[in-house]
């Protein structure tokens, strides 16, 4: 099964100058802990997974004009590729290459095995006492009924669902037993808290998924919808694509850089294909 390269990836430079962040008036909140005010990690890095087997499946599936993507697993069992495997490894080669007092202390992860596969072989790179957390809010977007369908099935076997889509739009349209991107920003919102409460001043390494990445970018960077579109538009996030933050003097986040391909993973190829449905975008 071949890898897709997508060509709008080398089109599209990674941020590499920061940018100071806005806080939104949801994360100057003050901790759980009354009278301690929040404060963030000291770093944090938000990281999709390696290439699955969901990933190629759905490739072939675009290519050939199939209306259902063929896997044998359900969504939170797809594993990594072999090439995703490899990607993964070069990830965590590239974390264990950072110096000691950059390095990742603390390692969070979605449970879909795609992503914890990703999160442990980063952990077990950086060796030591590094902890991998699994957390189920990091969970890949739920799609509901449209689980599974390629861009043209969704078309041809849910025809109002897509009317309704492309009317209110991937923000805010919800698919029946599904998630809309509102509700993934609704549960990532605890896990920001989290970060604040639990992770002041550390370093953390998020592992999770595509949807996930743009959504916490959204948070962490106080995005509107139009904003976090316009990005999203801009290409799918690369596989083991690493988006960073630092805190400044002041105390607030500084956006480092913005889907961030580690020079270790040069000798794979890169690829960026989605985990969803495409649809419009």
């Amino acid at each position: 099964m071949g890898a897709t390269s997508s060509s709008r990836l080398k089109d599209r430079a990674p941020a590499t100058t920061a940018t100071l962040i806005k806080q939104e008036p949801h994360v100057q909140k003050s901790s759980a802990m009354e009278g301690v005010t929040a404060q963030w990690p000291e770093r944090i890095w938000v990281v999709r997974h390696g290439q699955s087997a969901g990933n190629v499946a759905r490739d072939h599936a675009e290519a050939n004009n199939i209306t259902l993507i063929e896997l044998e697993h359900r969504d939170a069992d797809v594993p990594l590729s072999s090439l995703g495997q490899r990607q993964s490894q070069a990830l965590g080669a590239w974390a264990e290459g950072l110096s000691e007092h950059q390095r990742p202390q603390v390692v969070l992860a979605s449970p879909y095995v795609r992503a914890r596969q990703t999160a442990q072989a980063v952990a077990d790179a950086l060796g030591g006492d590094h902890r991998l957390v699994i957390d189920e809010r990091l969970r890949e977007k739920e799609f509901g009924v449209l689980d599974r369908y390629t861009s043209s099935g969704i078309v041809a076997t849910f025809p109002e669902l897509a009317a309704q889509r492309r009317l209110v739009g991937k923000f805010y349209f919800r698919p029946p037993g599904g998630e809309s991107w509102c509700d993934v920003i609704l549960r990532l919102r605890g896990v920001v808290g989290d970060l604040q409460r639990n992770h002041a001043g550390a370093r953390v390494m998020i592992v999770a998924h595509q949807v996930i990445v743009n959504c916490m970018r959204y948070l962490l960077e106080g995005m509107d919808e139009q904003t976090i579109l316009d990005i999203d538009r801009q290409g799918d996030v690369p596989n083991c694509g690493v988006t960073e933050y630092h805190v400044v003097e002041d105390g607030r986040l500084a956006l480092a850089r913005a889907n961030f391909i580690p020079p270790e993973l040069a000798d794979t190829p890169t690829t960026a294909s989605p985990d969803q449905p495409a649809g419009a975008r």
